[in-house]
């Protein structure tokens, strides 16, 4: 929690992840459907054999 001036306070947002393949055929719908989830892409990086795509998504922790 951070203390905020004349003793208020605020709470930080804590964040959930998701790391999911990206298949390039089918990226719009898939991006599309994490998104109605509440998931924001945050990176695309390339697979460890090099031949695909990981994405990597976050969002706020329900409370």
């Amino acid at each position: 929690m951070k203390v905020l001036s004349r003793g208020h306070t605020c709470r930080m947002t804590q964040w959930e992840y998701l790391t999911a393949p990206l298949l390039t055929h089918n990226t719009k719908s898939l991006l599309d459907n994490f998104g109605t989830e509440g998931w924001e892409l945050v990176a695309v990086v390339p697979g460890r054999d090099g031949s695909g795509l990981i994405a990597y998504f976050k969002r706020p922790k329900a409370d």
